[in-house]
């Protein structure tokens, strides 16, 4: 007689194979070969998103057991060694009943942000979705016994917002399988040696990502995170089932193998251009998951800045919130979100599908006298100004307002009319060239008290 595991498995491959056959009549499923620029071009648009990090660690919020725990909110299973018998019980407190899908996607349009992306399974192994493969899910094991990404992706739809998903495909704490839960089921490396880490992958992971592209509508990129024990034909399974389903999705770089994209670390933004497609994932407080007491909100002034410096070196800024167990999301987000959002509604033309900076100068330097955490020189990040480009138009961000006027580092450009973005009128401003340099008169207070943008139109000499 077969034993329970052979039999799960066997069930569980029927299952993947029923949800395949749908797959193939899905009308998600594009037609003929997509190139990578096709592929990339609302990426390239879009600049701005948002990024949701909501589970069951929504619920201790950051403490165990009346202790704070250090690091991020959604690590707490991790950081806490919680045994997985410990931690499922969260699922039984876990009802959201303030989740509401139409706030969360205008919130992110009144933002002005292009697209969201949100955990459909982080690393503890909870499936936010009613999972067929998994009852460990919001649906099955939570009094809530809703799907909330099928909402969200409804709510998406609805309202014309681009929808993808976060996917922890290598660690999965709550499988005997899965890199990650050391504390309950030993060392990674046995776990690769044995087999268990390929079965949790054949029978949990690849189906959940299945089930993620056959039932929520057309997905616009799968976020996988922390590779670990993620070889190249490992990484090429998940890779070959994306393009199988909905050859248009976008795989971030954090696969294990060749993405659509870069990832840059959590946070790190790089100090010079970057001639590729990349993102930075990036905090608006210092966690991800929901913690009560982390109250470290980077302010509306300082999310601007980083949205143009990173689109002024080529990146999109995915920029997270952190839902309350309730599933609100927290006040202060929401309002430094919307304080950029009144900014992108004036200046909008300078970041959506704007290209890379020409200078470079206004960047900053490197100081060969300090060193960063790796060892390598420290930059001097410089935050007077900013450019963005698009064909036939410079894009001057003034963070701080110049005295009389603003003087353009040299091009090869003719600069034939300079106005502020902000100007309804589109009044020229005085423009005086000294060779390939050229000085902007400026009005003697800046529109924006955040970034006043100085708009160059020119033309070749």
């Amino acid at each position: 007689m077969a034993s329970v595991r052979t039999r799960w498995t066997s069930y569980l491959f029927c299952v993947v194979g029923a949800i395949t056959l749908f797959a193939a009549a899905c009308p998600v499923r594009a037609a003929g070969a997509v190139s990578q620029d096709e592929k990339m071009k609302w990426f390239r648009e879009a600049k701005f998103g948002l990024f949701i990090h909501w589970g069951l660690y929504a619920v201790p919020a950051g403490t165990w057991k009346g202790e704070q725990i250090r690091g991020i909110g959604e690590w707490i299973m991790n950081r806490a060694k919680i045994p997985v018998t410990e931690y499922e019980q969260l699922a039984s407190q876990f009802n959201p009943v303030k989740f509401n899908a139409e706030e969360w996607v205008q919130l992110a349009q009144d933002a002005g942000m292009k697209y969201i992306v949100i955990t459909s399974k982080h690393h503890d192994g909870f499936a936010m979705y009613g999972s067929k493969v998994s009852k460990y899910n919001i649906v099955d094991a939570t009094p809530f016994k809703r799907d909330v990404l099928k909402e969200l992706a409804d709510a998406c739809a609805k309202r014309g917002m681009k929808f993808g998903f976060y996917y922890s495909q290598a660690q999965d704490w709550h499988e005997p399988g899965g890199a990650g839960n050391t504390w309950d089921f030993g060392p990674d490396e046995e776990k690769d040696k044995n087999g268990a880490y390929d079965q949790y992958l054949r029978t949990k992971a690849e189906p959940q990502v299945r089930e993620l592209l056959t039932g929520h509508g057309p997905v616009c990129l799968i976020w996988f995170d922390t590779p670990r024990m993620m070889t190249p034909e490992r990484g090429q399974r998940f890779t070959d089932i994306v393009h199988s389903l909905q050859p248009a999705c976008l795989i971030d770089g954090r696969l294990g193998s060749a993405g659509d994209y870069r990832s840059m670390g959590d946070n790190r933004i790089p100090n010079e251009v970057v001639r590729e497609d990349w993102e930075v994932p990036a905090t608006i407080n210092d966690t991800w998951g929901y913690k009560s007491y982390d109250n470290n909100w980077k302010t509306p002034e300082d999310l601007t800045f980083k949205l143009v410096d990173i689109v002024s070196k080529g990146g999109n800024y995915l920029l997270n919130v952190g839902p309350t167990a309730e599933g609100i999301i927290p006040q202060p987000s929401q309002d430094n979100l919307r304080a950029v959002g009144r900014w992108l509604k004036v200046n909008g033309e300078s970041i959506y599908g704007a290209g890379v900076t020409p200078f470079g100068e206004e960047l900053g330097t490197p100081d060969p006298d300090r060193k960063d955490s790796k060892g390598n020189p420290a930059f001097n990040v410089k935050k007077d100004w900013r450019c963005t480009t698009k064909p036939g138009r410079l894009y001057i961000h003034l963070f701080a307002w110049p005295a009389g006027s603003f003087e353009l580092p040299p091009i090869q450009e003719k600069v034939t009319k300079a106005y502020m973005l902000a100007d309804p009128q589109k009044k020229a401003l005085a423009v005086k060239q000294n060779g390939q340099k050229w000085s902007i008169s400026l009005p003697p207070t800046a529109p924006d008290k955040v970034d006043s943008v100085l708009v160059l139109e020119t033309s070749a000499k």
